[in-house]
């Protein structure tokens, strides 16, 4: 499918209901358990999304499409959220995170972009020249891999009491260092 905003929206709308559905009210074990060292529990995965909201999605937008002669972002810091989310609640952060995509959403359909604001360009730190289509296209896709993460990360959690079903279930024998 080629990216169309239209089309990449309705998603982008959706993740805090989602995450909302999917955690909002669950004991603890379901939201702070994660796959092991160096892996993150669904509690932390809300915490990153939230930086994102602040610091990446819309703020590499706004670059892309600004007049500066400086196309370049900053680096995005993938582990803020251990340090930002000390002392919240889940509920603090799923609202937090709906304030900031609901703000951000409706920002990104104020700039009412065309084909040509899409084909804009800026600098990524690390993987160089890429478009506005492509980063919007990258917020999705990051939404839905958050998503599949904390579903796999919940779903670990039973993985010792399936009995024989793990190989039936590959959600079950995905490993984080893969």
């Amino acid at each position: 499918m080629n990216f169309e905003i239209n089309k990449a929206i309705p998603v982008l709308e959706r993740t805090p209901l989602v995450l909302r559905s999917l955690l909002q009210g669950l004991p603890e074990e379901w939201i702070y358990e994660n796959e092991g060292k160096d892996t993150w529990s669904p509690f932390d995965v809300i915490g990153h999304l939230i930086h994102g909201e602040k610091t990446d999605w819309m703020v590499r937008s706004e670059i892309i499409l600004g007049d500066g002669p400086d196309k370049v972002f900053e680096p995005f810091d993938r582990f803020a959220q251990f340090e930002d989310s000390k002392g919240k609640t889940l509920e603090v952060l799923l609202t937090e995170f709906e304030t900031l995509r609901n703000g951000n959403l409706e920002l990104l359909k104020s700039k009412q972009l065309s084909s040509e604001d899409l084909n804009l360009e800026g600098i990524h730190p690390e993987l160089g020249t890429v478009t506005l289509a492509q980063l919007l296209s990258a917020w999705v896709v990051h939404d839905l891999g958050h998503i599949t993460q904390i579903s796999r990360v919940m779903a670990k959690q039973y993985k010792n009491e399936v009995g024989p079903w793990p190989k039936y279930m590959t959600i079950l024998n995905y490993s984080p260092s893969e």
